[in-house]
C-alpha cells in the first residue's frame, strides 16, 4: 500500500514537472537553421531549458511572429518599417552570425568557375542560357565548358537568402534592379524553385547543369562546387569565413553602419562591401524579438538565450561555417539584449 502511495506521489510530482516545463518556440530563416539546431541543444544541455526552432524560411518566420504564434523569429532580411508596425512596433533584431551566399553549380570536371557580376546576374535572367556561353569563357581562360543548357535553381518561398542575393544583384545589376529587383520574393525570369537552402541544394545536387544560391553549409554539406566571385576590388574571392569576416570588417568602415550599430538598430547589409579579400554576398542573420515581454518567465528565459547565442553560443559558429560577430557588434548586442523589458 505504501510502495503504491509513493508511486502515485512520484507520478504526480514527474506530471507537475513536465506541465510547468517552459518551452520557447521560434521559427523562421533556414539560412542559419543547421547553427540553431547546436546551439539549441547546446543551450539546453547548459541549463536544461528547451528552444525549438522551425527552419521555415524568413518570409514564414516574420508572418509566424507577428500573429503571435511563435515567441521570436528568425530572418535574413531585416524587417521594413511595415512589417515592425504590423508586428507592435517593439521589434528588435539580434543579429547572431554571419553567413556567405554561395553560388553552387552541377558541372562534373569543371573546378572553381570565376564569375563576376554582370555575367552572375545575366545566367540568372536568363540572357546567358548555355555553360559554354563566351561570356563564361573570357572569365575562365583555358577551362573547356560543355555545351550544356543551364538550369538555375532558386527559392520558391519567402526568404531571407534570397534578400541577400538579389540585394547584391539589384546593386552591382542596373538590369537586375530594373527588371527584377529585390526581396524576399520576386519574380523569377527563368528557372525553377525549392523550398528552403535544402531545396535549392537538392536542385543544384540532382540536375546537371544546374547553378543556384545556398548558405554556404548547404553547399558544403552536399558537396557542391562554389564559385569564386569578383568582388569591389576586382579579385574573385571564393566563399570562407575568412572572405565572409573580411566583408563585415569592410561594411563596418562605412560612417552610416557605424552610426545604425552605435544607435542599436543593427539591420545593416554587408553585400557587395569593401576590402580586398571581402567576399560579395555575405549577410548577417537575426533573431527578431520583442523589447516588451508579456510573458515574464517566457521572457527571462529567451532574454537568457540571446545573451547566450551572441557570447558563449558564438564558439559553435565556425564549425558550421558560419562567422562570428565582430567584437565591436556583439558589445552593442548585448547592450540591447539587456535593455528588454519582461
Amino acid at each position: 500500500m505504501i510502495k503504491k502511495a509513493l508511486g502515485v506521489i512520484c507520478a504526480g510530482l514527474l506530471t507537475a514537472s513536465m506541465a510547468s516545463a517552459v518551452v520557447i518556440n521560434g521559427a523562421g530563416a533556414t539560412f542559419p537553421y543547421p547553427l540553431y539546431l547546436k546551439l539549441n541543444t547546446e543551450y539546453q544541455k547548459a541549463t536544461g531549458k528547451q528552444i525549438n526552432y522551425q527552419g521555415i524560411g524568413s518570409g514564414g518566420g516574420i508572418r509566424q511572429f507577428t500573429a503571435g504564434t511563435t515567441d521570436f523569429g528568425g530572418t535574413d532580411a531585416a524587417m521594413t518599417e511595415k512589417e515592425i508596425a504590423d508586428a507592435g512596433g517593439d521589434v528588435l533584431h539580434i543579429p547572431t552570425v554571419m553567413g556567405a551566399v554561395a553560388v553552387s553549380y552541377n558541372l562534373p570536371g569543371v573546378k572553381d568557375i570565376k564569375l563576376d557580376a554582370g555575367v552572375l546576374a545575366d545566367i540568372f535572367l536568363g540572357k546567358i542560357k548555355n555553360w559554354d556561353h563566351s561570356a563564361i569563357a573570357a572569365l575562365n581562360p583555358g577551362v573547356s565548358f560543355p555545351n550544356k543548357p543551364i538550369l538555375v535553381a532558386h527559392r520558391s518561398d519567402g526568404s531571407g537568402t534570397t534578400d541577400i542575393f538579389t540585394n547584391y544583384l539589384a546593386r552591382v545589376s542596373t538590369s537586375w534592379a530594373a527588371k527584377v529587383g529585390a526581396g524576399k520574393a520576386v519574380k523569377w525570369p527563368v528557372g525553377v524553385g525549392g523550398k528552403g537552402n535544402a531545396g535549392v541544394a537538392g536542385v543544384i545536387k540532382v540536375n546537371e547543369g544546374a547553378i543556384g544560391y545556398v548558405e554556404l553549409s548547404y553547399a558544403m554539406e552536399n558537396g557542391l562546387s562554389v564559385a569564386l566571385l569578383k568582388n569591389r576590388a576586382g579579385k574573385f574571392i571564393r566563399p570562407t569565413l575568412d572572405s565572409t569576416s573580411a566583408a563585415a570588417a569592410g561594411a563596418l568602415e562605412a560612417e552610416k553602419t557605424r552610426k545604425m550599430v552605435n544607435s542599436g538598430d543593427f539591420r545593416i547589409s554587408l553585400c557587395n562591401a569593401p576590402g580586398k579579400d571581402s567576399y560579395p554576398i555575405v549577410g548577417l542573420t537575426w533573431l527578431i524579438v520583442h523589447k516588451n515581454q508579456k510573458n515574464a518567465e517566457k521572457g527571462k528565459i529567451l532574454k537568457d538565450y540571446l545573451r547566450w547565442v551572441v557570447t558563449t553560443g558564438q564558439k559553435y559558429a565556425p564549425e558550421l561555417l558560419y562567422a562570428p560577430l565582430p567584437e565591436t557588434v556583439k558589445n552593442k548586442v548585448v547592450s540591447a539584449i539587456d535593455g528588454i523589458k519582461i
